[in-house]
């Protein structure tokens, strides 16, 4: 009698429970925004609700699909070649705040390097596996791996976008690591990246402003240092209860972004260190979740799979509160779960959907 299959329900409301809390506060901080922009409290909220349903859909279909069907390259290079050429059109298409991030149609919107971290991560799991008695082979294994890797960030860090392609870096460098790669590969990867994110600061001198920001933030507090001030205003404003839902200040006008990049100080407003702190807890929940799926996968592909899906959320959520609480330069990214961004939240869902199936059969 083949193996009744149990969901895996502690993953499951942790983040049902995030997304849940992200409804709620995607309308507390942008009611007003939303107002004098466009005439409409629920302008944002509707949206974002509407993500919430696909993603939430799009979770339960995957849950319910053996996470084996991916190892199939019939699925895993079609996949990344459309993120691929995704990622290149971007570049025909009128440019939006500058940049080159958006493919628009109908009045919505996608972002395609939120779905190449999806099909990185299938990718390797993919590949990993089939090489995984060679992982420190430089011709065939790290060179294809490289290529691949430097082709999906490239065309993300020229859009402009820094933060996607250093999040994908750190995913794929804990991948490698957990297969065994050797540390000299892993201290060469970390050199040449740190090089090639100098440079790409240096090209841009906003980049710049926002390193010198990070420093000293006081030293240009209406400009550069402006961002990260009104996040910590808003932190510190909160004390240990938070003001109450809806009553936060800073979000009115003061915080930029507060319905995204920057949600995690609006909870700290309206809900005080014991909101930032049950947040943090749902966050390690996740991890604890997703790091038990990979080590109890039956097989290294799931194992791989498990993890890089898990990373693909957690680091993200790391670099985000981390930008709030001033401990890394300014850069904009979506909160999992809980910031306003229809394509991070969808993409997001996705990807627990199979975490999920993979976590169901790890016993």
């Amino acid at each position: 009698m083949a193996r009744k299959l149990k969901p895996d329900w502690i993953l499951f409301v942790a983040v049902l429970v995030l997304v849940v809390v992200g409804a709620i506060l995607v309308f507390s901080s942008s009611a007003v925004l939303a107002s004098e922009a466009y005439g409409n409290a629920y302008f944002f909220s509707f949206r974002h609700l509407v993500a919430v349903g696909l993603g939430l859909a799009a979770m339960f279909t995957l849950a319910r699909v053996d996470y084996t069907l991916y190892r199939n390259p019939a699925v895993v290079f079609p996949f990344l070649s459309l993120v691929t050429v995704l990622l290149a059109l971007t570049y025909f298409l009128p440019e939006t705040a500058n940049t080159h991030r958006w493919i628009r149609f109908a009045g919505f919107s996608f972002q395609p390097a939120e779905l190449a971290k999806l099909a990185v991560v299938v990718f390797l799991a993919y590949f990993l596996e089939r090489r995984a008695d060679r992982i420190n082979d430089a011709r065939f294994t790290l060179l294809p791996v490289g290529v691949i890797v430097l082709v999906v960030c490239g065309f993300i860090a020229f859009q402009p976008d820094l933060g996607t392609p250093a999040a994908l870096a750190g995913i794929v460098g804990l991948m490698l690591l957990v297969a065994g790669l050797h540390f000299r590969w892993i201290a060469l990867a970390g050199v040449l990246a740190a090089s090639a994110l100098g440079y790409l600061v240096y090209m841009y001198p906003y980049r710049v402003q926002r390193v010198f920001a990070f420093i000293d933030p006081f030293s240009d507090p209406l400009g550069s240092g402006y961002q990260i001030i009104q996040s910590l205003t808003a932190l510190g404003s909160g004390g240990v209860a938070g003001v109450g839902l809806m009553a936060g200040q800073q979000k009115l006008f003061y915080l930029p972004e507060p319905h995204t990049d920057f949600i995690f100080a609006v909870i700290g407003e309206e809900a005080g260190l014991i909101g930032t702190l049950t947040v943090l807890v749902l966050y390690g929940v996740f991890l604890w979740r997703g790091l038990r799926a990979s080590n109890r996968a039956p097989d290294l592909f799931g194992s791989y799979l498990a993890l890089g899906l898990t990373m693909m959320v957690a680091i993200q959520a790391f670099v985000n509160m981390s930008v709030v609480l001033g401990l890394l330069p300014t850069k904009g990214m979506p909160l999992p779960f809980l910031s306003y961004g229809g394509s991070s939240l969808m993409v997001m869902l996705a990807g627990v959907g199979i975490l999920m199936n993979v976590s169901q059969r790890s016993g």
